[in-house]
């Protein structure tokens, strides 16, 4: 059955160095998490959120608005408006804002449920010390 989910509907979610709202998940009955993020301009002196990494689920991260990099371990990729960054389950990675505004994306994953399947790491060499 189709089913119409409006911005309103979506759960705020407490996620490191960003603003985050699930908008679709594994509730709706469907193998799909799509999340609204907003990540702002970088502050002086502010902790820079660490990479992370899906277990076995790839990301697809698409640009809404503003400018960023994501980081991954196979390279760092410039984003703006319309792109598209595909990263394969089990590649750290990290998006920052590089922007003068917020960067805005939509995060889809083709599973019903990605907190689990989930790893936040302080920093890149906590990450590859765990590998």
């Amino acid at each position: 059955m189709t089913r119409l989910v409006r911005a309103s509907d979506g759960r705020r979610l407490g996620l490191p160095g960003r603003s985050a709202r699930e908008i679709a998940d594994g509730g709706l009955g469907d193998a799909m998490t799509v999340r609204h993020v907003e990540i702002a301009m970088s502050q002086p002196g502010s902790v820079q959120r660490g990479p992370h990494v899906h277990s076995d689920v790839a990301e697809c991260i698409y640009v809404l608005k503003g400018a960023g990099v994501t980081e991954t371990e196979s390279g760092n990729f410039a984003l703006q408006p319309g792109d598209c960054v595909i990263v394969p389950a089990g590649e750290l990675h990290v998006t920052r804002n590089t922007g003068a505004g917020s960067l805005e994306l939509l995060c889809f994953f083709a599973v019903g449920e990605i907190a689990t399947r989930t790893r936040e790491f302080a920093s890149w060499d906590e990450a590859r010390a765990s590998r």
